[in-house]
């Protein structure tokens, strides 16, 4: 039974690597992912994850990749000893296999769903997944302010403020309301994430909770425990 939950952004700028010259600029959000993910495998060492990506349903485990598709070939894998490469992981695949390697943990098998699965099927998928320990991956709207990609969006600040708050009291009715289809105006990719980690059993509280958005992307981070 899931009895841990780190929530995280999967963006590649968690990636020294990936950024160049932005390391300091990028090393706030880098931190904090690192110690949510930290606290996971100080929990379990084998972990549960789930985000959204166009590939889903299916599920990864036991492979390795690299995130050459995005720049530089910084290899990684989602288990100790990986049996098999597969060349193109999709990123928050990569990005919770990099989590967990700098975290210190065994395993991650990550379920991943399609961006736009209705919130009903989100929530019924949260309520069957196994294991003690989850990784929550995605993004909020990539519409804030002046460096949005494509185009601000005043509605992007109040989407993530309800995000936030859903986060910090640990309020799954919260997550539960989101709309998905303004999640899908906003490009808030972590929508169906957060609505899997809705579905799971559980009574929670919020141990860690904090909200950026210093690239015009808004950066979710929490841990919850039972």
């Amino acid at each position: 039974m899931i009895s841990r939950v780190a929530v995280v952004p999967h963006p590649p700028l968690l990636v020294p690597e990936l950024v160049g010259g932005a390391v300091a600029e990028t090393q706030a959000v880098r931190d904090a992912c690192l110690a949510a993910a930290r606290d996971l495998a100080a929990h379990d060492l084998d972990w549960t994850a789930v985000a959204a990506d166009p590939s889903g349903p299916r599920v990864l485990e036991n492979v390795a990749g690299s995130f050459l598709g995005f720049g530089v070939d910084v290899p990684v894998a989602l288990a100790e000893g990986a049996s098999s490469v597969e060349p193109a992981l999709p990123l928050p695949a990569l990005v919770a296999g990099w989590l967990r390697e700098h975290a210190g943990a065994r395993s991650v098998r990550v379920h991943l769903v399609p961006p736009d699965l209705p919130t009903a099927e989100c929530v019924a998928l949260g309520a069957e997944l196994g294991g003690r320990a989850l990784l929550v991956l995605g993004d909020g709207s990539h519409r804030h302010g002046e460096q949005a990609v494509g185009r601000a969006d005043d509605r992007a600040e109040p989407f993530d403020d309800q995000v936030h708050k859903a986060l910090v009291t640990a309020d799954v009715e919260g997550l539960k309301a989101l709309d998905p289809g303004l999640a899908d105006e906003l490009g808030a990719a972590g929508r169906a994430a957060w609505q899997v980690l809705a579905g799971v059993p559980g009574a929670w509280r919020c141990t860690r909770a904090e909200f950026s958005a210093p690239f015009g992307v808004g950066y979710h981070v929490a841990v919850w425990e039972a």
